[in-house]
């Protein structure tokens, strides 16, 4: 009777761990599927960096299996804040590392969290609709509809007579000429007489397919 009972635990036991496993891997493919989405289907239009493309996808693949070791909600809620906070320690103490990749960063990170938890609750159809919000405002950002940007850019430039208050149309002109792009505000940074040129903070809207803003970059105006 004792042994009888002791398979029966024994199979009973095996049967929810198989369970389990199903569920588990079940809710990785569909967080992968999403993220795959993003990546493949959004980001990689614009961009195809492979050393971001495959930190993306390990991140958030890691990350779900990692949700799926805690049994509490509230655990994996509070790991998940511990990770943006991570992140976020991670994006002000790093400079090469573009805003826009940043972004899809922490979108990597927080989809697992949040279809881990969905996942573990039953709750497949707010799974679904979060996910689909999610993918949705990011191909509709990345279209860019209905926004008119503007990129932002230090210059070094080297026609320091076009400096004086007075010819300032001429120097809007002369920019705009050398960018190729209709100048919108210009800001005087720095003026070196030794040298003859000054530094600007350069404003105008970017006409081409990508819309990328320039951080911390100098780049020089030739003559």
């Amino acid at each position: 009777m004792l042994e009888s009972f002791s398979v029966f635990m024994s199979m009973l036991s095996q049967s929810l761990t198989l369970s389990q496993s199903l569920i588990i891997c079940a809710g990785a493919l569909v967080n992968l599927v999403s993220a795959l989405i993003i990546i493949r289907g959004i980001y990689y239009q614009k961009e195809k960096d492979y050393n971001f493309i495959f930190t993306f996808i390990v991140f958030n693949s890691i990350i779900y299996f990692i949700m799926g070791l805690f049994t509490s909600t509230e655990l994996s809620i509070g790991v998940g804040f511990g990770m943006f906070a991570l992140f976020s320690v991670l994006r002000y103490r790093t400079e090469t590392v573009p805003i826009r990749e940043m972004t899809y960063l922490f979108v990597m990170v927080a989809l697992p969290v949040i279809n881990a938890i969905y996942f573990r609750e039953g709750a497949y159809e707010n799974l679904v609709l979060v996910n689909c919000i999610i993918i949705g405002i990011m191909w509709f950002m990345e279209m860019g509809w209905g926004f008119s940007y503007e990129v932002q850019q230090h210059v070094t430039y080297d026609r320091i007579d076009l400096i004086h208050p007075s010819r300032r149309d001429e120097l809007y002109a002369d920019l705009s000429l050398r960018v190729g792009n209709e100048i919108i505000r210009c800001d005087i940074v720095r003026i070196d007489y030794l040298r003859d040129v000054a530094e600007l903070n350069i404003k105008y809207k970017e006409k081409n397919e990508r819309l990328k803003t320039v951080d911390n970059e100098v780049s020089e105006v030739v003559r």
